[in-house]
């Protein structure tokens, strides 16, 4: 039996040198721009205002309850009594479970009205779901996911402080909770459960300084991040800083990002955290901020008149003492889309409209074309444009990465009710996939493939810190091998919260016959650098990820 032992650390570097030889002669891997769509269905049933991945492979789809009966209809209420008539929207679905791998829905059951609300997985893989509107806008859900196809929504008695419409949640790790912040008319944040001796809300200046009163705000659904140091980064409007929750005070102040625009809701930009990588001890955090609409478009929407939206982007490295946003622009104006990443470390940016903001038949001309940014490359050259889909994307759609490599794009309805025909933008009920480039079949030979994750001995996770056993099949011989985890996001209204992903340590390798590869890696060093809960563990090969296992970090 043939067996190569060597440190990863030390393969990356071999690696990296061969692949820096080979772009010279002309035979590196390049994965190039063949990324293809696939509908997978043409009616869900209930609009994905609102979308998630559960650790079951199955993802949560909803929808606010006060739109009127959907297009899926029940059988019966969920107190039992038979439905006879089709104007009672009790007697339609607004969330559905959808089953990756039978391409299929199950209706599940709201009691109250989830109208722009927020979510955030915890540790044990449920899904802590806040606010929305009317009846709806104080409520604390769950959502316990299962592999019996009998999980469901459930509601607590207990409620928020006040209404939380348009207001974003984030996981805290100490306290196995979320910190929910903002909302309409409102510039407070507060803590559920509500930690010991609280009793919010708490007051948060930063937004009132941001509201602007003749554009809905411009403020709502503020973006949220965890910095790896346990703080808070808060952006709203154009304006962040870095939050100490746990003694409510302002760490640091951060500059304006440039621009004559807003980037939160209605004008609507995306953010994220860019990859955390083990070689800095994952003491870099660097936030990403893209689109938006331009100066005064609410108001102008209003009179039918649609602004061309923000193409720029800002970079900002939160950690450290020196704070400057680097401006880029994309190939074209963009707000309401989604920004993913991506296993190889890349951004996807899709969904969303190029004029115009957020609401009600408020933009206009869809972003059909979704950008990949590079994070690595030159200035320049960091933005490839993608195929293109023929299907809107507008107010109220999503997008999500699955396990297994995929893009599930879904929803779209800047309707007030389910309107499929007569309209500019007909309520969207389609679902699709977009599928990589780097899943072709072409790139099997590169592709790590039956990923296993071993746990420590009578242990049901891995702890912050501790190392752990991965074992996958490859083909060829390892090239730029690297191990990544991915907390996946709840996603609405242009927001991933809770998105972020890890690149890991490898301290050995070891392979086998038959191309076994076994490894040991480390688990991420704090609960502030990943927060426990369950994670899509990718090994990238070359630039050809894995499909995802699930890793849990207790």
């Amino acid at each position: 039996m043939e067996r190569r032992r060597a440190s990863c650390r030390l393969l990356e570097r071999l690696t990296l040198v061969l692949l820096l030889l080979n772009r010279v002669v002309g035979r590196t891997v390049s994965v190039g721009s063949q990324w293809n769509w696939k509908l997978l269905l043409n009616n869900t049933g209930v609009v994905a205002m609102h979308m998630a991945v559960t650790h079951h492979n199955n993802v949560v789809i909803f929808d606010q309850t006060e739109a009127g009966p959907s297009e899926y209809r029940l059988r019966h209420q969920r107190k039992g009594k038979k439905c006879r008539t089709r104007d009672d929207s009790s007697c339609y679905a607004h969330s559905v479970e959808y089953n990756v791998l039978k391409n299929r829905v199950r209706a599940l059951h709201l009691e109250t009205d989830t109208w722009c609300s927020s979510g955030s997985f915890l540790s044990n893989g449920s899904l802590l779901q806040t606010g929305g509107n009317g009846e709806g806008s104080r409520r604390i859900r769950y959502y316990r996911p299962c592999a019996d196809n009998r999980c469901d929504w459930t509601e607590q008695k207990k409620q928020l402080s006040v209404r939380r419409w348009y207001a974003s949640s984030l996981y805290l790790p100490r306290e196995n909770g979320v910190i929910v912040v903002g909302g309409r008319s409102v510039f407070s944040y507060e803590f559920v459960p509500k930690s010991s001796g609280s009793s919010g809300p708490y007051n948060l200046p930063l937004l009132h300084r941001t509201y602007e009163r003749n554009s809905k705000g411009n403020n709502l659904y503020p973006i949220l991040h965890l910095s790896s140091d346990g703080h808070l980064f808060i952006f709203a409007n154009r304006d962040s800083i870095l939050f100490d929750y746990k003694r409510h005070k302002i760490v640091k102040k951060f500059p304006t990002i440039p621009g004559n625009g807003g980037r939160s809701y209605p004008s609507t930009g995306s953010s994220v955290i860019l990859p955390l990588d083990h070689s800095d001890n994952f003491t870099k955090v660097e936030v990403m901020v893209c689109g938006g609409a331009a100066h005064g478009s609410y108001v102008a929407a209003q009179q039918h008149r649609y602004l061309t939206g923000l193409r720029s982007c800002g970079r900002m490295v939160i950690t450290g003492n020196h704070h400057q946003w680097r401006m880029e622009n994309m190939p074209g104006p963009r707000l309401m889309s989604d920004m993913l990443i991506l296993p190889t470390g890349d951004v996807l940016i899709i969904n969303g409209a190029k004029r115009g903001c957020a609401g009600w038949n408020s933009a206009s001309t869809p972003a059909l074309e979704p950008y990949l940014y590079r994070p690595k490359q030159s200035v320049g050259r960091r933005f490839q444009v993608l195929k293109q889909t023929k299907i809107s994307r507008m107010y109220h759609s999503s997008a999500v990465l699955l396990p297994d490599g995929r893009i599930l794009v879904a929803g779209g309805n800047p309707n007030n009710r389910y309107i499929l025909r007569g309209v500019a933008h007909p309520t969207e009920l389609r679902l699709q996939a977009l599928v990589p480039d780097y899943m072709s079949n072409r790139f099997d030979h590169l592709r790590p493939k039956n990923v296993t994750v071993v746990y420590p001995q009578h242990s049901t996770g891995v702890k912050n810190g501790q190392t752990f056993d991965i074992s996958f099949r490859l083909a060829s011989e390892p090239r730029n091998l690297s191990v990544v985890a991915y907390a996946p996001p709840f996603t609405t209204h242009s927001l991933s919260m809770n998105q972020r992903m890890l690149r890991l340590e490898c301290l050995s390798s070891e392979r086998g016959n038959r191309g076994l590869v076994e490894a040991n890696v480390v688990a991420p060093p704090s609960i502030y650098v990943a927060p426990p809960g369950f994670y899509m563990l990718t090994v990238v090969n070359g630039g050809i990820p894995s499909r995802s296992s699930w890793v849990k970090i207790i």
